[in-house]
C-alpha cells in the first residue's frame, strides 16, 4: 500500500525544494515567488530500509524493490485560501486525497527570500494554514448537512447515523479545534472517516532550517516541537537546501560522508518516512526469493490475509496460510532454508497479526 502525503505550507517556505530533493527530480519549479507550483506535482520515492538490502544479499535476489512513498507538492496556500484567495479551493481539494500532511514551516532567516507576511514566525504561519484547513472543513460539512437533512426526513438510515457525528464535528471546528481532536467512539470511527475532513489527517511538521542549524535546530524549531508535543503531532528538523545537495550526489557513500561533515547521521527523507510510518501506524513486511526481494507496507494490527492482499487481492481471497520467519531469525539462519532447519519457519493462519519485519511466503488457492 505504501502511503502518500501532501506537502503544504505558505509560499516561499521551501516546499518545492523539499519535494525536488525527496523525489530526486526537478519536476517542481522552485522559485522565489508565490504560486510557482500551479498544479500539484506527484512523485514517488523508494523507502530506504537496510533490512531489505540485507535480505536481498542472503537470497542473492536479482532485483530489490522497496516500498514507496508518494509525495504530492501542493501550491502554497495563503490566508483566505478557503474563500478562493491565491489559488484557493482547488488545492485544498488535493489535500483531501492524501493519507497524511507534511506541513513545511520556514524556520530560517534570509533577506534574499521574501516572506509573505514580512518576517519569520513559524507558529503564526502554522496557524494561518490550519485555520484555512479548518474553514474548508466547515464549509464542506455545512454543505453536506443541508443535503443530508433531506435524506434524514425521508427516513434514510445511513443519513440518520451520519448526521449526529457530522453536526458534532462541525461544532468542534466552529469552536476552533482541529477535527482530529474530536472524541469518537469505536462504533463511530467508520462514520467519522466518511467525512473525509482535512483536519482529521495526521500532521508531520517539517521545520526547514538553514544548513548551519540542521543538526541542532534553533529557537524557531523549538517553538514548533513544543507545539507538536502539546497537540499530538510529530515534528522533524531538516534543511531543504542540504537535501537538495544530497540528492545530487552519485553514491550512498558520498551522501553519508557529506551528511557526517555537517554533523548529521541520516537524510531528511529517512526522518520523514520514519515519522510518517509512526503517524499512520504502518509496518513493513518482506517477500524474498532469487527473482526479487521486495518490501511491502501494511498497517499495524493487520492480519496475515490482509497483508497477503497488499500483494494481490487473489492472495487474500484464497489465503490458506503464511510461511513466516521473523526478520532477525531470517538473518541469523542465513535465509529460508536455514530458518526451516532451525525450526524458525512457522505456518501462520488467518488470525496471525503481522509483525514489523516478517518475511512471508503466502500459500493461497483461488
Amino acid at each position: 500500500m505504501g502511503f502518500n502525503c501532501g506537502i503544504v505550507g505558505l509560499p516561499n517556505v521551501g516546499k518545492s525544494t523539499l519535494f525536488n530533493a525527496l523525489t530526486a527530480t526537478a519536476a517542481a519549479e522552485a522559485a522565489n515567488y508565490p504560486f510557482c507550483t500551479i498544479e500539484p506535482n506527484t512523485g514517488r520515492v523508494g523507502v530506504p530500509d537496510s533490512r531489505l538490502e540485507t535480505a536481498a544479499k542472503i537470497t542473492a535476489s536479482a532485483k530489490i524493490i522497496p516500498t514507496q512513498l508518494e509525495v504530492v507538492d501542493i501550491a502554497g496556500l495563503v490566508r483566505g485560501a478557503s474563500k478562493g484567495e491565491g489559488l484557493g479551493n482547488q488545492f485544498l481539494g488535493h489535500i483531501r486525497a492524501v493519507d497524511a500532511i507534511i506541513h513545511v514551516l520556514r524556520c530560517f532567516e534570509d533577506d534574499d527570500i521574501t516572506h509573505v507576511d514580512g518576517h519569520v514566525d513559524p507558529l503564526r504561519d502554522l496557524t494561518t494554514i490550519e485555520t484555512e484547513l479548518m474553514l474548508s472543513d466547515m464549509e464542506s460539512l455545512e454543505r453536506r448537512i443541508i443535503s443530508l437533512a433531506k435524506k434524514v426526513k425521508s427516513n434514510d438510515m445511513e443519513a440518520k447515523a451520519l448526521m449526529p457525528i457530522m453536526e458534532r464535528a462541525l461544532k468542534h471546528l466552529q469552536d476552533g479545534h482541529m477535527a482530529k481532536t474530536l472524541e469518537v467512539s469505536r462504533d463511530e470511527v467508520h462514520l467519522f472517516k466518511q467525512l473525509q475532513l482535512i483536519t482529521a489527517k495526521p500532521i508531520l511538521y517539517v521545520c526547514n532550517v538553514a544548513e548551519g542549524d540542521a543538526a541542532i535546530g534553533n529557537k524557531f524549531t523549538q517553538q514548533v516541537f513544543d507545539y507538536a508535543s502539546k497537540n499530538g503531532a510529530r515534528a522533524v528538523t531538516i534543511s531543504a537546501a542540504i537535501e537538495a545537495e544530497v540528492s545530487g550526489l552519485d553514491s550512498a557513500e558520498e551522501q553519508q560522508e557529506f551528511l557526517e561533515s555537517l554533523g548529521l547521521s541520516e537524510t531528511g527523507l529517512k526522518q520523514i518516512i520514519r515519522e510518517g510510518y509512526k503517524l499512520l501506524d504502518l509496518i513493513t513486511f518482506f517477500t524474498c526469493g532469487p527473482k526479487e526481494a521486495r518490501a511491502w507496507t501494511t498497517f499495524k494490527g493487520a492480519k496475515a490475509p490482509q497483508a497477503a492482499g497488499e500483494i494481490h487481492t487473489d492472495f487474500e481471497r484464497g489465503f490458506i496460510c503464511a510461511e513466516t520467519i521473523s526478520y532477525d531469525d531470517y538473518v541469523a539462519c542465513n535465509g529460508e532454508a536455514g530458518a526451516k532447519a532451525a525450526g524458525k519457519l512457522r505456518l501462520e493462519g488467518r488470525d496471525y497479526v503481522v509483525q514489523d519485519g516478517d518475511v512471508f511466503h503466502f500459500r493461497f488457492n483461488v
